[in-house]
Order: C-alpha cells, then sequence, then structure tokens
C-alpha cells in the first residue's frame, strides 16, 4: 500500500511539475491517456529514484558537501532527465525540453510538491 501511495504522490508531483514548467510535457491526447502516461511515468520515476538515486547520491556526496546540498537538485534532475530518457522507448509521451531550465525546475517543483504530500498523507507508522 505504501508503494502505492508512493507512486500517486509522484505522479501528482510530476503532473504538477508538468502544469508549471513549460518545457515539460506529457504530450497531447484525451485524458484517460494523459492520465495513464502520468501514472506510468511516475512508476518509471520511482524505480529510477530507488535504483539509480542512491548510487548517483553516493557519487555526487563531495559536490553535495561542497555547494552545501544545491547539488542534490542536480541530481535529482538528471533522475528526472533519466526517466524521461527510460520512457521513451516504453512508448510514453513524456518530454523535457532543455536538461538545465526545464529539469532542474521541474525537480524544484517535485521536490516540494512531494514535500507537502508527504506532509498532508500520514504514514502507517504514525
Amino acid at each position: 500500500m505504501g508503494f502505492l501511495i508512493k507512486i500517486a504522490v509522484n505522479a501528482v508531483a510530476l503532473w504538477v511539475a508538468a502544469w508549471l514548467v513549460p518545457g515539460i510535457t506529457f504530450g497531447a491526447g484525451k485524458f484517460g491517456s494523459r492520465f495513464a502516461t502520468v501514472i506510468l511515468v511516475a512508476l518509471v520515476f520511482g524505480l529510477v529514484n530507488a535504483v539509480v538515486k542512491p548510487v548517483a547520491k553516493f557519487l555526487s556526496f563531495p559536490f553535495i558537501i561542497l555547494t552545501l546540498g544545491l547539488f542534490t537538485f542536480i541530481v535529482n534532475a538528471f533522475m528526472l532527465q533519466l526517466t524521461e530518457w527510460l520512457s521513451s522507448p516504453l512508448g510514453l509521451s513524456f518530454a523535457i525540453r532543455h536538461f538545465f531550465w526545464d529539469a532542474v525546475l521541474g525537480a524544484l517543483v517535485i521536490t516540494i510538491v512531494s514535500m507537502v504530500l508527504g506532509w498532508v498523507i500520514p504514514d502507517r507508522d504514525e
């Protein structure tokens, strides 16, 4: 159940990022098609964050320390860009126009939305 909640939070965060950042798109189509695309991209994003992100954070640890944690946004943008790269062969219409501006701003929006939803949705342990 916790995994499904994380996918739902990722889906909402990705949708808000696509809504706010003009360079992030889910393609055109009917609502049902776009909704399915958002859910599937959120699933890919969750898998990328679970598998690749710990390795990326470990390898970029010196830069994270040097920039007092700000390099984490670049790592998050890289995870978003990697999600776009993996979504394309799967037939999902998820696109990021430019890495630096669109992916970094998208990563910032996703971080903020996920944090707010994390406060609103209680954990099972509490």
